[in-house]
């Protein structure tokens, strides 16, 4: 029964908070089913003053790396990459628009093994791979003046991309081996001297995120204002 009544339920919902409309702040609770590299890197510079602005929106994030049905999941709305959003969906930018992957070791590790100078040199390096939920373990990608090389190196760990990347990252910072991860996520860590860049020149660019909610539904206040909210740049007011 609260399986057909769910999408019903839902409609209902939806429509009592066209009230919202007549307030001066819309008010009510915004779900987010978001990758952990969104939590990390994109919401931070983006939470706090959404919230500030609407104090009468409760904002919840769910951060996990499958693609999901938003509504089935109870969320309003998701952060995903281009790649991974479905045809039926509304997708806005949200977030740094070109991101890069990043390769890293400890100095300690680069005196010891030596320095890559071509992303095949990886195929003799302990590398700390990292695998999707769903299984998939994604080779290492690479591109420089239009050529594109990809790698399967192998290492002493694996870890689940996401929730258990920080693990991957002390690792290589206490000299086990090299982590690839996004350029934002090791950035404070090439700046403290813990990491040290590698084949910085092949670090390969791709395009942001995206903000994805269904289109064949009406859109609940709270993800309005927020979808209002990250079209104007952070140094408007």
């Amino acid at each position: 029964m609260l399986a057909r009544l769910g999408p019903a339920l839902t409609e209902v919902e939806t429509a009592l908070d066209v009230v919202n409309g007549f307030r001066d702040r819309p008010a009510g609770t915004l779900r987010l089913n978001v990758p952990v590299s969104a939590a990390r890197l994109v919401l931070p510079g983006i939470v706090p003053r959404f919230l500030a602005a609407y104090p009468g929106i409760r904002l919840e994030v769910i951060a996990e790396e499958s693609f999901v049905d938003v509504l089935a999941a109870g969320c309003d709305a998701g952060i995903r990459y281009d790649e991974r959003l479905e045809q039926d969906m509304i997708a806005v930018p949200i977030g740094p628009r070109v991101q890069r992957f990043a390769t890293a070791a400890s100095p300690t590790y680069l005196d010891r093994h030596g320095r890559p100078q071509h992303p095949r040199d990886l195929l003799g390096h302990a590398c700390l791979r990292g695998r999707f939920a769903s299984g998939a373990l994604p080779p290492w990608e690479f591109e420089r003046d239009g050529e594109v090389v990809r790698v399967d190196p192998t290492g002493p760990l694996l870890v689940t991309l996401g929730g258990a990347a920080d693990l991957a990252v002390d690792a290589a910072i206490a000299g086990t081996g090299i982590v690839s991860l996004f350029e934002d996520w090791l950035r404070p860590y090439f700046e403290s001297g813990a990491l040290e860049p590698v084949l910085e020149p092949w670090w390969q660019s791709f395009p942001g995120p995206f903000l994805y909610y269904p289109g064949r539904r009406l859109v609940p206040a709270p993800l309005r204002a927020f979808i209002d909210f990250i079209k104007v740049p952070a140094d408007r007011p």
